[in-house]
């Protein structure tokens, strides 16, 4: 459960890292784009969080659809 919600919080820090590394490279060296590297590490990451992500919410919907099916079993009988 930790993982997924520190997924989650990458998901909104990743790109604000990113642009203010951006910045960053703007001011200090605007010839020489090094940032790009940084970008790569931190783009995998955030694909990889958000299919961690993803998976948790596809579980909890499977279960919330187990759990409705198997109330309404209850009902109809």
């Amino acid at each position: 459960m930790t993982k997924t919600l520190r997924a989650v919080k990458f998901l909104f820090t990743g790109p604000l890292i990113l642009a203010f590394l951006f910045v960053i490279n703007l001011m200090t060296s605007p010839g020489h784009w090094w940032v790009q590297w940084p970008a790569l590490g931190i783009g995998i990451a955030w694909v990889l969080s958000l299919f961690r992500v993803m998976r948790a919410v596809v579980v909890a919907g499977g279960l919330a659809a187990l759990v409705a099916w198997l109330a309404n079993r209850q009902t109809v009988r």
